[in-house]
């Protein structure tokens, strides 16, 4: 199937009131997993690559980006790439050179001003090259940053925000936090609702690996489009591995635990998909 872009599964979604999942991905096995979940799901999926996993693989967005997009490229259900918490305007614009569709522009550690000048900067760069930007307002927690536990967007500023950058879709702030490995997040519904009244793009909720099921579900009901999940692949993923070196301490060969790794971010992909439904 032809890579899909980013701009048409949110747009689909949108329209629709369902909701799109991006997953993260480190490594090959992450993108391959999660196109399967996805196919198993019959679901269209992104496949996310963050400034930080870049910085893993030395800095070089190329050969991940490629390889990514060539498993996406494969799959049998739609699925596009996307850049996630990009900060470097270099990786940017590396990321429209290597055929990537969308990313998302992180400017939200500067100050109201400076995310606002940043990030217009960011989203005509980006639609004079047709790819689709979402942006954060403040932090979102874990990050260290203004959307700590408790502190929540408040729905004019994001209004005004999205009127000042033009973006394409706005991460929010809402009760989720990065890095959580359990899922007890609580969400605020009524602040989701209120977002999606007075924002007039997508809304995406960060952190959701630590949401469980059923609040996503409400999550997307109150005005949720896109979802992103990365750490509770980790989590899958590292699990997996130490069942199986614990399992057997004479093994050498990467591929032996590799593989049910792999099929354990694709299980989970399938549950998460499935759930939201």
């Amino acid at each position: 199937m032809p890579l899909a872009r980013t701009a048409d599964l949110v747009a689909d979604a949108y329209r629709s009131g369902t909701g799109v999942l991006a997953f993260n991905v480190i490594t090959l096995e992450y993108a391959e997993a999660i196109v399967a979940g996805a196919e198993k799901a019959n679901r269209p999926v992104i496949l996310q690559l963050s400034e930080n996993a870049v910085k893993f693989h030395h800095g070089r967005l190329a050969p991940i980006a490629a390889a990514t997009t060539a498993v996406a490229t494969a799959a049998a259900i739609p699925a596009s790439v996307h850049l996630d918490h990009i900060e470097a305007e270099k990786l940017l614009h590396a990321g429209a050179e290597a055929g990537i569709s969308s990313a998302m522009f992180d400017a939200a550690k500067l100050d109201y001003a400076a995310n606002v000048a940043a990030t217009k900067v960011a989203a005509e760069w980006a639609h004079q090259r047709g790819m689709f930007l979402e942006a954060e307002l403040g932090e979102v927690g874990g990050k260290d940053g203004a959307h700590a536990p408790g502190v929540r967007t408040d729905p004019a500023e994001a209004a005004a925000f999205v009127a000042a950058t033009g973006v394409d879709a706005l991460a929010v702030a809402v009760g989720s936090s990065h890095a959580m490995s359990e899922r007890t997040a609580s969400l605020d519904f009524d602040l989701i609702a209120q977002l999606r009244s007075a924002v007039p793009v997508p809304l995406v909720l960060h952190g959701s690996s630590g949401v469980a099921d059923e609040e996503l579900r409400k999550a997307v009901s109150a005005g949720i489009t896109k979802i992103n999940i990365g750490t509770l692949l980790n989590v899958q993923f590292t699990a997996a591995v130490r069942d199986y070196l614990a399992s057997d301490d004479t093994v050498t060969d990467p591929r032996k635990y590799l593989a049910p790794a792999r099929n354990a971010i694709a299980d989970a992909v399938t549950a998460v998909l499935g759930a939201i439904d």
